[in-house]
This record gives structure tokens, sequence and C-alpha cells, in this order.
């Protein structure tokens, strides 16, 4: 029986808006990237979702990311990784003290966006970033893209990681997400994404826009809650590894 965990951008709103399907994705995921306050979220909706995943039994993690509500997190902002890491360990350590009211802890932490972008393709950004987290909880678990440096400052640090996969995503033949200003870069069909994660188990590889096989050493299986159909495109993808005698499961049971 192979495992995968299977998660979502949860919580995205802020104040009265709700942006997503969190109660149906809630459903059907196993762990949940809950928004911290900064590209979105407030401290309202960090606690309905953290109450939500609980209820769920989905495993809580924190979607960390840059203070820019107005670019959703998205644009690249020049920041000083020694001084940027306490509003990292702010972020998780708010979503922490909520989830302690429910006798439950932040599980794993992912870097949302254009941070996750940059911590994740410059050494220098990394290595203080990642140190900042072993210092703060060397037991959290980072999912993140394959042997990208995030990935390495993690175990460099004696943190566990999961690759990342991010099922409704196109990739370039880099190993790079393409841009989502280009035609194609989200994908749209819920059969064709849960192919494209029965493929990645099976044999290791995802197909790139040109038709290429990329390696890719991931059981992180990520959806986009902002992606259109989202909650139908986690259905498919569970029900797909479920029938090829999969198991759909947190990252701490990945990594034990």
């Amino acid at each position: 029986m192979f495992k995968i965990d299977l998660n979502a951008d949860i919580g995205e709103g802020f104040g009265p808006w709700r942006f997503g399907e969190d109660e149906a994705l809630m459903q059907l995921i196993s762990s949940a990237n809950i928004a911290c306050g900064y590209h979105a979220g407030d401290a309202e909706i960090m606690a309905a979702t953290v109450t939500l995943a609980h209820r769920n039994g989905v495993g809580i993690g924190a979607h960390v990311g840059f203070p820019d509500r107005l670019g959703f997190g998205r644009r690249n902002i020049a920041f000083d990784p020694d001084s940027f890491a306490s509003h990292i360990i702010y972020q998780i350590g708010a979503l922490a003290g909520l989830a302690s009211l429910h006798g439950r802890k932040v599980e794993h932490l992912n870097f949302h966006g254009a941070l996750g972008h940059m911590i994740a393709t410059e050494e220098r950004l990394a290595e203080p970033t990642i140190r900042a987290v072993a210092a703060y909880d060397r037991d959290i678990i980072i999912t993140t893209i394959p042997d990208g440096e995030t990935m390495r400052a993690a175990k460099r640090h004696g943190i566990r990681t999961v690759g990342s996969f991010f099922a409704d995503r196109a990739y370039g033949p880099d190993g790079k997400l393409v841009s989502r200003h280009l035609p194609g870069s989200v994908l749209e069909d819920s059969a064709v994404i849960a192919a494209r994660v029965l493929r990645l188990v099976e044999d290791g590889t995802v197909e790139t826009v040109d038709g290429q096989s990329l390696p890719l050493e991931a059981t992180s299986v990520l959806v986009h809650s902002d992606t259109p159909g989202a909650a139908r495109h986690a259905h498919a993808i569970r029900a797909a590894v479920e029938a090829a005698g999969g198991k759909i499961v947190p990252p701490g049971q990945l990594v034990e």
C-alpha cells in the first residue's frame, strides 16, 4: 500500500470575506495549510479553520507568507532573511496558540507563494530562515518542492521534510511551475489532475507542458483552494488513490 498526503491551502479569506471551498475540502484532505494572517486570513478565520480541521481529523499546518494581501502573497518582495525570520515564527506561533485550544499543535509548515519560491531557490534566504524554524520547533515537518534550497537547509538542520507536488499546476521542463500568466498553467480537468497523481505514485514522474517526463520525488499532493473546482479535484484524487490501493495520510505518517 502506498501513502500520500493530500492537502490544500485553507483559510484564505479576510474579515467577512470567505474564499474557497474550505468546508468541502476539509472532508477530503489529510492536512491543511492554514493562512496565518499575512497573505490572507486573520485571527477569527484562523480560529474557525483550526476548529474545522480538528473536527475533521485533518493535520494542522502553517501556511506562512509575505505581508501582502493586495498581491495575495504572490509578488516577490526583497527581504532580509535574518529579520524576516521573526515574521515567520510570528505566523507559526499565532496558529500554534489557536491550535492549542483544541489540544493540537502545528504539525507542518508550508511557505506560500513568492516567499516559498524565493526561499526554495536561494540558499542565502533559505539557510537563516530554516535555522530560525529549527530553533523554534525542530519537530515540525516542512513540505516543500523536492531538492530545493528549503529542503536542503531543512535537512542540514535536522528538520523532517516531505516533497510537494502541485496537482493542479503545469510544470515546465526545468521542473518549475509554469507562470500563472500563461495559458494552461492552472489545470481544470479533475480526471487529468487525478491521473497525474497516479502517474507520480506509480513511476515518480510528471509530464511537463512540452511532453517530457520529469522525475519528481514527492508524496505531498497539493490542491490550491483558489483553483476553480478545487473540491472536485480533491475528490477525484482521493477516489483515484483509494481505488488504486493507496491511503491518504497527513505528513507525519510519511516520515515516521
